[in-house]
This record gives structure tokens, sequence and C-alpha cells, in this order.
């Protein structure tokens, strides 16, 4: 059997090495008597799929390079949360390609209880979704509660006499301080004016300096 083997160091912590990693990885593979296709090692977050070792990985496993990606444990391999994480397992299976955790037994994609372990993670990823959005639920709901609603603030635009000209003066490129400065008013009161009606940016260079 043909195996990748993954290893990943967080650059926050100067003192780790991936060679600690990749030995012991070798040394598993020697004694599975698999032979090492390829190593990737990455030295960043691992909060990311945009990271350059592991997305060439990818891309060698969707071309059938090798059987299986051995990696030291899950978080080595991705810390971007369970449902991102599967998503990447799901994708080598679709490829082809099984999956090992070196300190994790449980995480083998390799034997016939692969289909378990995803299952497993999948059921994990929901529920994390569900958390997620009881949270987000209770949050709007703690807002509303205490007289937050999402979306922008409304503004009474009969109070606000001056509202169709803020908003001409802010298409023709006048900065918040200057628009104040002609109508007499606040720069914070003319700039919570034109958060509310969505007005466009500045288009000089002169008056972005102001804001």
């Amino acid at each position: 059997m043909k195996c990748a083997i993954y290893a990943r160091v967080s650059t926050k912590n100067g003192g780790q090495d991936p060679l600690n990693q990749i030995a012991q990885l070798r040394q598993y593979c020697e004694k599975q008597g698999w032979d090492i296709a390829a190593e990737y090692i990455d030295q960043c977050s691992g909060k990311t799929s945009e990271r350059p070792q592991f997305k060439a990985m990818f891309d060698a496993a969707y071309r059938r390079e090798f059987d299986v990606v051995l990696f030291w444990s899950l978080d080595r391999f991705s810390r971007e949360g369970v449902l991102e994480t599967l998503q990447h397992l799901q994708k080598l299976t679709s490829y082809g390609v099984a999956f090992k955790s070196f300190t994790e037994q449980y995480l083998d994609g390799t034997g016939v209880f692969r289909d378990f372990v995803l299952a497993i993670l999948a059921a994990i990823a929901k529920q994390e979704r569900v958390r997620l959005s009881e949270r987000t639920l209770a949050g709007l709901e703690r807002a509303r509660r205490q007289g937050r609603v999402g979306g922008r603030p409304r503004i009474n635009r009969k109070q606000d006499r001056d509202a169709k000209r803020i908003r001409q003066l802010r298409d023709d490129g006048q900065s918040y301080t200057e628009i104040a400065d002609e109508l007499g008013r606040s720069r914070a009161d003319i700039a919570r004016v034109c958060v509310t009606l969505g007005c466009s940016p500045s288009a000089s260079t002169a008056s972005l300096a102001l804001i």
C-alpha cells in the first residue's frame, strides 16, 4: 500500500519540530509494510485549509498517487471544526484514498469500520450545527430583549429632512466632515445617517482621508 504522510506544526510554538511526528509516522509505515509515496509538512495554523502542503496532498490524492493518508492526530490534520474536518475526510474517501490517525486508533479509514467512523463524525458535526444555531437564536433573542434589532438602524426620514441632501453630497464624493460643515451638523450625526441610508463611499482620495 502506498502511503502519504501529513504532518503539521503551529507557527505559534517555535519549539515544535515536525520531524518528531515524521519519525514515528515513518516507523509506523515500516511496520505496516507501507511504501511512503510522499511526505507533506505544513508549518502554519490548522484552522484553515489554505495550507500549501495540505492542498498539494489533496491534489495528489485526486490523482491517486497513494492509497492512504497517515497523520499524527486529527488536530494535526485539521483544526477547522468537526464539519470541515469531516468534509476533508469524505473528500479523501471519494477519491478512493483512506485515512489513518497514528494516535487515535478509532480514526481508521483503512478497514471495515470506515463508514462507521464517518457516520459518527457526521453526527457530531450535525450536533455542532444545531448548537451554533441555538446560540445564534439565543443571541438574537437577548438583543431583542435589550431593544436591539438586526440590520441597519432605521431613521425617520420625515424627521431627518437633510437625508436626501446628505446622500447627494456623499455620492458627490464629500467626506462626513465636509457634509457636516455645510449642513451645520455633527460629523457623527452625518455618519449615522449615511450608514442608515447605505450611502456610497466617498469617491475622492482626499475625502477618504477625512473620514
